[in-house]
C-alpha cells in the first residue's frame, strides 16, 4: 500500500504532510486536550494518572484529588492509604500513588513547589517521561511539543510520515516535517483521528479525508458504506460529510460509542 508514494521525495513528503495536517485541522475542529486541569501541577497529575487507562476515567477521579491536594506540599505530605484508595479506579494505584508523592518531594526539592517549562527538567521528575513532558508544555505552557503516543506513532507510521516506532525518533522525524507552531494541535488531531476514523484494527478508509493523501488507503474497507459503519463519535456524521459520504450510512450506534481509546 505505502507503493502508492514509493517515489515520493523528501521534500513531496513534508508538502504532503503539512497538507495531511491542514486537513487534520479542519477534520477535527474540536480536538484538545481531554485531561480537566486548571494549572500546570494538575495538569502533570491527570497525565501521570493517564498511564494505562481512559482519560475519562482520570477526569472521574481528579475533581476529588485537585479538592484534596492543591500544591506540591499537598503531595508530598500525603497519606498513601488514603491517596492509594482514590487512585484505584485508575489503576496501578500504588505505583501511581508512588510517582505523586514523589513528584511532590521533587518540585519541593528542586522547583520552589512549582512545575517547570523546560522539558530538560520536566523529564526529570517523578512519573514525567518525554511523552508527558510534552503534554505538559504544549498545553499548560503554550510551548510547542510533539505527543507521541500509540495513536500518533500508528498514523504517522500509516500516513508514511515514518517508518518508525521509536517514540523519540518519530517526534524527532514529525517536527521536520511540520511548522514548529502546529506542533501541538497536531498531536491532538491525530489522536482524535485515530479514535475515530483510523482505528487500529479496521480503520474508516473510506470515509476518510485523507484517503487521496495516504499511503496506506485500502488497509480498512475502501467503499463508503462499510466504511461510514465504522465511524465513531459524536461527530460521526459530520466525519462522513467531510469525507463525501451519505450521513445517512452512519448508524445511530456509531455516534454513541465510544472513541476508541
Amino acid at each position: 500500500m505505502l507503493s502508492r508514494f514509493a517515489g515520493e521525495t523528501p521534500l513531496g513528503r513534508k508538502r504532503r504532510a503539512r497538507k495531511m495536517a491542514r486537513e487534520l485541522a479542519e477534520t477535527h475542529p474540536d480536538a484538545h486536550c481531554e485531561l480537566d486541569f486548571t494549572n500546570p501541577l494538575e495538569l502533570a497529575v491527570a497525565t501521570i494518572l493517564s498511564a494505562q487507562t481512559t482519560d475519562v476515567r482520570v477526569n472521574q477521579v481528579t475533581p476529588e484529588l485537585f479538592r484534596r491536594y492543591r500544591s506540591a506540599a499537598d503531595y508530598a505530605a500525603a497519606d498513601r492509604e488514603q491517596m492509594e484508595a482514590l487512585l484505584r479506579p485508575t489503576g496501578f494505584f500504588r505505583a501511581k500513588t508512588n510517582s505523586l508523592i514523589r513528584l511532590g518531594q521533587a518540585l519541593l526539592e528542586h522547583h520552589d513547589g512549582r512545575i517547570p517549562g523546560k522539558l530538560d527538567q520536566l523529564v526529570k521528575l517523578p512519573g514525567i517521561g518525554r511523552k508527558t513532558a510534552n503534554v505538559i508544555l504544549g498545553n499548560a505552557f503554550g510551548v510547542p511539543g510533539i505527543t507521541v503516543d500509540t495513536h500518533f506513532r500508528r498514523l504517522t507510521n500509516r500516513f508514511g510520515w515514518v517508518d518508525e516506532q521509536d517514540e523519540v525518533k518519530i517526534e524527532s522525524l514529525v517536527a521536520d516535517l511540520i511548522e514548529k507552531r502546529d506542533w501541538t494541535m497536531l498531536s491532538h488531531r491525530v489522536i482524535f483521528h485515530g479514535r475515530r476514523v483510523c482505528h487500529s484494527r479496521t480503520p474508516a478508509c473510506g470515509a476518510c479525508t485523507l484517503k487521496a493523501m495516504c499511503p496506506s488507503f485500502g488497509t480498512g474497507p475502501t467503499e463508503a458504506a462499510p466504511a461510514a459503519r465504522l465511524l465513531k463519535g459524536p461527530r460521526a456524521r459530520e466525519l462522513a460529510v467531510a469525507a463525501g459520504v451519505d450521513p445517512a450510512l452512519v448508524p445511530a450506534v456509531a455516534v454513541l460509542a465510544p472513541e476508541e481509546p
